[in-house]
């Protein structure tokens, strides 16, 4: 193959996905990226449900929201989920959910000094 077309798959992946409250998406990255995040796509998205479930009370539910993905390393998902959560004020009714999707493989553009490590750290294990 062409050295030039290579690609480096990657495995043992996780996605996370977080639907918060439209105004939430920085300080949810920021915290993610403090926690060992190499970064997030950000979107935005309208919801529907929980506002007519709440009632009255519903009133105080965003319709639109923003929708953060971020792909991490499995050993590091449960750890950046949980601070992803605590940012996003999930535990408050009508602030978003948040949820882990395993991946199977994913690829992107890789230096070969990132590929050579990761090489060398799979050899040691």
């Amino acid at each position: 193959m062409d050295k030039k077309r290579a690609f480096t798959v990657l495995t043992e992946l996780s996605l996370i996905t977080c639907i918060a409250q439209r105004g939430r998406a920085n300080d949810i990255v920021k915290a993610a990226v403090l926690a060992g995040a190499q970064g997030a796509t950000v979107y935005f998205a309208s919801g529907s449900g929980m506002r007519e479930k709440l009632g009255i009370l519903g009133l105080a539910v965003e319709v639109e929201k923003e929708v953060i993905n971020i792909v991490v390393p499995n050993e590091q998902a449960d750890h950046i989920f949980e601070v992803m959560y605590k940012a996003g004020k999930l535990d408050t009714p009508g602030m978003g959910f948040i949820y882990i999707t395993p991946l199977e493989k994913a690829t992107t553009f890789i230096p070969d000094h990132v590929v050579e490590k990761l090489s060398r750290r799979e050899q040691e294990s």
